[in-house]
C-alpha cells in the first residue's frame, strides 16, 4: 500500500489524465463515427468515397504512427497545440473509424422499406437518417460501441510517451524513485479497470434501456 498511499499525488493525476483523454477521446470519436457512417451510407458519391478512405486508412495504421502524425507532424503545418490536444485527435480519429463500421452494421439491420417509407413521404435523406435509421441502428450497436471506447481508454496508455499525463505513465516517476515496480503496475491496472468497468456498467445501463430485445 506505500507505493499508493506515499503517491497519491502522482496516481491522481494521472488517473485523470487518462479520464479525461478517454472522455474527450470518446466524444470526438462518437461525432466523427456517426459523421462518417452518414457519409459511407450517403446517396452522394464523392460523401461515400471519402468515408471510405477515411474508415481504409485509420482501421490499416498503427496508433503509434499516427501519434507520430499527429504530435509531431502537424507542428511542422504551422498547428501548435496542446499535446493532450493533439493525443485526443489522434485517439478519438482513429477510434472514429470502428465507430463508423460498427454503425454501418447496425445501418443495415434497419429494412430497407422503412427509408423507401420515409421518402414516399417526402423526407430528406438528413431526415430520414437521423430521425428512422440512425435511432434504430444505435440500438443494435450499443455492446460493439462500448466495447470499442473500452479499448479506446486502454489505447490512451501510447499518450504517455508523448509527454501527455496518463496513468500509465506513472510507473517511470515511481521506478525512478525507488518503488517496487510490481506494486507500481498493480496499482495501474487497477486504475484501468475502474475506468473500463465504468464503461461497461455504462453501456450495460443502456443496452437494458434501450437495446433491441433478444
Amino acid at each position: 500500500m506505500d507505493v499508493l498511499t506515499d503517491n497519491w499525488s502522482v496516481y491522481g493525476e494521472g488517473f485523470l489524465g487518462t479520464v479525461e483523454l478517454t472522455v474527450y477521446s470518446s466524444l470526438l470519436a462518437l461525432v466523427l463515427g456517426f459523421l462518417m457512417a452518414s457519409f459511407r451510407v450517403a446517396p452522394v458519391r464523392a460523401l461515400r468515397a471519402f468515408g471510405t478512405v477515411w474508415v481504409t486508412v485509420l482501421r490499416n495504421t498503427p496508433l503509434t504512427l499516427l501519434f507520430f502524425a499527429v504530435l509531431l507532424g502537424l507542428p511542422r503545418f504551422g498547428l501548435v497545440l496542446p499535446f493532450q490536444v493533439f493525443a485526443v485527435l489522434a485517439l478519438g480519429c482513429y477510434t472514429s473509424a470502428f465507430i463508423c463500421e460498427a454503425l454501418r452494421s447496425g445501418i443495415n439491420t434497419v429494412p430497407a422499406g422503412q427509408g423507401e417509407a420515409a421518402r414516399s413521404l417526402g423526407m430528406t435523406f438528413g431526415q430520414t437518417l437521423g430521425s428512422i435509421v440512425l435511432p434504430q441502428a444505435f440500438r443494435t450497436v450499443i455492446p460493439p460501441v462500448g466495447s470499442t471506447l473500452i479499448a479506446l481508454a486502454k489505447n490512451s496508455a501510447i499518450a504517455g510517451a508523448f509527454s501527455v499525463t496518463e496513468l500509465l505513465g506513472t510507473y517511470r516517476t515511481l521506478n525512478e524513485l525507488g518503488y517496487s515496480i510490481i506494486w507500481t503496475f498493480i496499482w495501474i491496472a487497477l486504475g484501468y479497470l475502474i475506468i473500463t468497468l465504468t464503461i461497461s456498467l455504462l453501456f450495460h445501463v443502456l443496452e437494458r434501456r434501450l437495446g433491441v430485445a433478444r
